[in-house]
């Protein structure tokens, strides 16, 4: 095999609730992600030697190569293979960066899956998993993806049931959030909680209206104190007839929840944004294509 090319996909955070800091500044979460059709995609080359990364649109902002998450994919598990894996790899970008969606996670587990078949390395998603925690937290559920209860700093997962078939619209402002401030901010007012007991309970009962209902994210009311538009568009999905909305991760897209893809269409006609996009639920963090 000489190339293989997968659909990295973008994830959303059903709830989100901070329960503690740990001693080395780590925040504890209780977090239930779900995987979406939103993608980027990944395509990894074999080459005769060295590391070449490539970005399409070219304009790009990806920050400098020994921050990118794919790059420190490769380089991880190179470190951890005591080998050199010469590679082009070409990100196809679509998730918005800054965003809460996951996307450099995403397209650093689809570097992972993808190096895994490319050289038939012979290892395990847990082995997967142990490598890409070593740059985000979101990175373990990225590397399966599907539906799970996130906790430990997202990393411990657990399977809960997917939810019922529907649409999500997904909108975010021009402006992003950087993570560490929103938590550093958090840290300063009350504490939340308890969305993901709401939302695993919605789930297992297969309620899509309960699950609308549930969502929660404790970092909200600080990016929206940041960010004031992400407060202003979940307010509009709620107009435009969305059966619940919230910001994913920390910030700054919002979605709603619609029952399907007509309605999600509306919508979206209904509400202006600097990114909109239609997506649906998928079972797993990334696929060849």
């Amino acid at each position: 095999m000489r190339e293989v090319r997968l659909r990295a996909y973008a994830k959303v955070n059903f709830a989100l609730d901070v329960v503690g800091v740990r001693s080395d500044g780590y925040h504890e979460l209780r977090t239930v992600m779900q995987s979406v059709s939103l993608s980027d995609e990944v395509e990894i080359g074999r080459t005769s030697e060295g590391f070449e990364l490539r970005i399409d649109p070219t304009h790009t902002d990806v920050g400098p190569l020994e921050k990118n998450t794919a790059y420190r994919a490769w380089r991880l598990l190179c470190d951890r293979l005591g080998e050199e894996l010469p590679v082009r790899i070409t990100l196809r970008k679509n998730i918005p960066a800054g965003a809460g969606l996951g996307g450099g996670s995403a397209d650093a587990a689809a570097v992972l899956r993808g190096l895994e078949k490319l050289f038939d390395l012979g290892l395990s998603v847990e082995e997967l998993r142990d490598v890409g925690k070593e740059i985000g937290a979101d990175m373990p559920f990225c590397v399966s993806g599907g539906t799970a209860l996130g906790e430990g700093i997202g990393e411990v997962l657990s399977p809960v049931p997917s939810p019922p078939d529907h649409r999500l619209l997904v909108l975010k402002p021009r402006l992003g959030a950087d993570t560490g401030e929103v938590y550093r901010a958090y840290d300063a007012g009350p504490a939340g909680g308890g969305a993901a007991d709401r939302v695993t309970s919605a789930l297992r009962s297969g309620d899509l209206a309960g699950l609308a209902g549930a969502l929660g994210n404790d970092l909200a009311p600080v990016t929206k104190g940041m960010v004031p538009e992400v407060a202003e568009l979940e307010g509009r999905l709620l107009e435009a007839g969305a059966m619940g909305a919230l910001m994913t991760g920390s910030g700054t897209a919002v979605y709603g929840l619609f029952r399907d893809e007509d309605a999600a269409a509306r919508a979206g006609e209904r509400v202006n944004a600097h990114f909109a996009g239609v997506c649906a639920p998928v079972s797993c963090g990334s696929e060849e294509v």
